[in-house]
């Protein structure tokens, strides 16, 4: 089947021009101005007074996940359309270690049963460590022929089965350099994190207020300068999630200027949102916010962003985790350190962004093209078979309408969870259409596709942290 789509506005990280896309089958046959003859399209879609644009890559998600609250897991994959319908195309999950098996017993059952029949974008996967067995570091060997580039470690959470010591976070660098991978890490110091929170139960601070209390700036940022520093040593791409705040950047600066191979991404909530959410007193509309690092002041988001448009930070990412709040957030209601962590927003990245960022006049168009879909494909492995509008890559579409002007509604768009985090704010622009590989999946903003189009995304090793993305 032929589509075309016409007399759009193409956005991609480099330029932007009035033209049409030809997709023959799944795939992006010609894009250009007047390319052909609307007869040669089986369907023409005219996208005139609109934005044509990538589909959005988040390369960090958590779907179906054990979130710490009994056996409960994080929403599964079957609440991906809220990400389609909010532009996104693709989204690279972690593959958190299910109980008892290995990193790649893991990944496999995550394709094959996890995400099988349920989602209804792309995914490719990060290989995540949630148990140190001695199997996982032969296991690194094996990543190329599974399709995983990444993976991921926690420096923080002492005493759980996240926490992965300085010594075994070496050996990981080793054997992800021996085979071309990335090592993402949560940067914090684990043991100061945990000396404080129990400080801060010891004298009765037990509201989420005290989340950000007992997760300071500082902690970040020596997490990230030792990961960099141990990184440095072996000669292996250090990628850091989720930064937060000017103390972190400034490690990644200063790791850089030593020749240290090291880049970033930050999150929506971290680039929209300050950390005086969390002193709300009612602990339902607090707890929404409880995730970690902590959320920061005002001074570091302006941080985050110039750093996103000077390059120290290459992507942004929605850290997505879905937790009830009327369930499962109410296990902290009289311990913030119960409080399981994470928030929703898959669905509102592409949308916040294009508000606080473009719209808010803190990045152009071809960067935010760049943030949200073009740098996280190469950093991941997938470009140009996504984050591209090039001749062979996926027919990953997003139609954006700049024009449109509400608020966020978790009813427009459910995420599968009972909260948005952006309940009421602005929003300016919004996802029209999207086709995924040539296929119509979200039309007049709500989702059309079919649970299960989703497909698994083999990653290729060496990828763009290894090449200067």
């Amino acid at each position: 089947m032929k589509t075309l789509i016409k007399n759009g506005t193409i956005i991609t990280d480099r330029n932007e021009f009035q033209g049409d896309i030809l997709i023959e089958g799944e795939k992006i046959a010609a894009i250009g101005r007047s390319i052909c003859d609307e007869k040669e399209g089986d369907r023409v879609i005219d996208a005139g007074g609109k934005l044509v644009m990538p589909g959005g890559v988040d390369q960090h998600t958590h779907f179906s996940a054990l979130c710490n609250v009994g056996d409960k897991d994080t929403a599964g994959y079957e609440t991906t359309d809220s990400a389609i319908v909010g532009g996104t195309t693709t989204i690279v999950d972690f593959a958190p270690q299910d109980p008892g098996r290995g990193l790649l017993d893991s990944i496999d059952y995550r394709i094959n049963v996890r995400a099988k029949d349920k989602a209804c974008v792309d995914f490719s996967l990060h290989a995540m460590v949630t148990d140190l067995m001695d199997s996982i570091f032969d296991e690194i060997d094996l990543f190329p022929e599974k399709g995983i580039s990444n993976i991921k470690i926690f420096m923080a959470y002492n005493g759980s089965p996240l926490h992965v010591d300085d010594g075994s976070y070496y050996r990981i660098l080793e054997n992800a350099k021996k085979v071309g991978a990335t090592v993402f890490v949560h940067a914090e110091n684990g043991e100061i994190l945990d000396f404080l929170r129990r400080e801060c139960v010891k004298k009765g601070q037990l509201t989420p207020k005290y989340h950000y209390v007992s997760r300071p700036p500082f902690t970040e940022a020596e997490g990230v300068r030792r990961a960099a520093y141990l990184a440095g040593k072996v000669g292996t791409p250090l990628y850091v999630a989720h930064v937060t705040c000017r103390e972190a950047l400034d490690e990644i600066k200063e790791a850089r200027g030593k020749g240290i191979n090291v880049n970033g991404e930050t999150c929506t909530h971290y680039l929209t949102t300050t950390k005086e959410v969390l002193d709300h007193p009612d602990f339902n509309e607090a707890a929404k916010f409880v995730c970690s690092p902590a959320l920061r002041d005002q001074e570091d988001i302006e941080a985050l962003w110039e750093a996103l448009n000077n390059g120290l930070l290459t992507g942004i990412s929605s850290d997505h985790c879905g937790i009830d709040v009327a369930e499962l957030k109410q296990a902290g209601r009289d311990d913030f350190t119960q409080i399981p962590n994470g928030a929703p927003g898959a669905g509102d990245r592409f949308s916040m962004i294009w508000t606080y960022g473009v719209e808010g006049g803190r990045i152009s168009r071809q960067k935010f093209v760049e943030l949200i879909s073009t740098k996280p494909a190469k950093i991941n492995g997938i470009f140009p078979q996504k984050g591209a509008l090039e001749v062979g890559s996926d027919a990953d579409i997003v139609i954006f309408d700049p024009s449109w002007e509400g608020t966020v509604r978790l009813a427009d768009n459910p995420n599968g969870v009972d909260y948005n985090i952006y309940e009421g704010r602005k929003q300016t622009g919004k996802v029209e259409t999207v086709l995924l590989r040539g296929n119509v999946a979200v039309e007049g903003g709500k989702f059309v596709g079919n649970h299960g189009m989703g497909r698994f995304v083999p990653a290729k090793m060496y990828a763009g942290c290894y090449s200067g993305i």
